[in-house]
C-alpha cells in the first residue's frame, strides 16, 4: 500500500500595517472621488437650469417688448378687428398704407385699431386680377403704450381677402384674416406694401 502524502497547506499571509493603510487610502481616494464626482454633476445641473430660465426669462422679455398684431375677422369680413399679441400692449392710433394701385392715400385710425374692406375694395375690383382670393400687402405705423411708456412699431402685414361676384352688383370683397410679413420697416411703408404687391 502506498502511503498518502498529506496535502501542504498554503501558508496564510497576513497583510502588513503600512499595506492595511495603503488600502484604505486607496478606498478613501476612490470614495472622495465619487463623492467630487457627484458633486460637479448636480452642479453641471444646477448650472443648466440657471441658464434654461435665464433664457426662458430673456425670450419672455424679448417678446413682451417685441410688438405683433393679430386680426380677427367682424361683421362677415367687412372688417378685421387688430390686436397686439402681447396683453400690456395697449394700440393708441394707427396710420394704414395700402399699395398705391389700391389706395393712394392713408387711413388713420384712433382707440378702434381695424383694417376695412371698403377702404380697398374698389381698387381690389380693378387690380386683383382673376385671383379670386389673395393678400394685400399693409404698411402699419402703430403708436402703443407699454408699462406706461409710449412706442412706436412700423411693419408691414399681409391681408388675406375673397372676392365673391355677385350677380347685378359689383363683387363682394370679404377679409380673412391678418400676417405679419415683415418688422422693423423703415423708409417709405406705402412702398414698402407697393413692392410686395407687386412682387406677388
Amino acid at each position: 500500500m502506498t502511503e498518502e502524502t498529506p496535502s501542504k497547506r498554503l501558508p496564510i499571509r497576513w497583510l502588513t500595517l503600512a499595506e492595511i493603510v495603503a488600502v484604505a487610502a486607496l478606498v478613501i481616494t476612490g470614495l472622495s472621488f465619487w463623492d467630487s464626482h457627484r458633486e460637479r454633476v448636480r452642479e453641471d445641473r444646477e448650472r443648466s437650469a440657471a441658464a434654461s430660465e435665464r433664457q426662458a426669462e430673456a425670450r419672455a422679455a424679448a417678446l413682451k417688448q417685441t410688438f405683433v398684431m393679430t386680426g380677427q375677422r367682424e361683421d362677415d369680413g367687412a372688417r378685421v378687428r387688430l390686436t397686439s399679441v402681447n396683453e400690456g400692449q395697449v394700440i393708441q392710433t394707427q396710420t394704414v398704407w395700402f399699395p398705391a394701385e389700391l389706395r393712394s392715400d392713408s387711413v388713420e385710425t384712433t382707440g378702434s385699431p381695424r383694417l376695412e374692406a371698403a377702404w380697398i375694395e374698389n381698387g381690389l375690383r380693378k387690380h386683383a386680377g382673376k385671383a379670386r382670393t389673395g393678400r394685400v400687402p399693409v404698411g402699419v405705423l402703430t403708436v402703443f403704450i407699454e408699462d406706461g411708456v409710449t412706442k412706436t412699431d412700423r411693419a408691414v402685414y399681409q391681408l388675406g381677402y375673397t372676392i365673391h361676384p355677385r350677380t347685378l352688383r359689383a363683387d363682394k370683397v370679404e377679409l380673412e384674416g391678418l400676417s405679419l410679413a415683415r418688422r422693423g420697416v423703415s423708409g417709405d411703408l406705402q412702398a414698402a406694401a407697393g413692392s410686395l404687391w407687386s412682387a406677388r
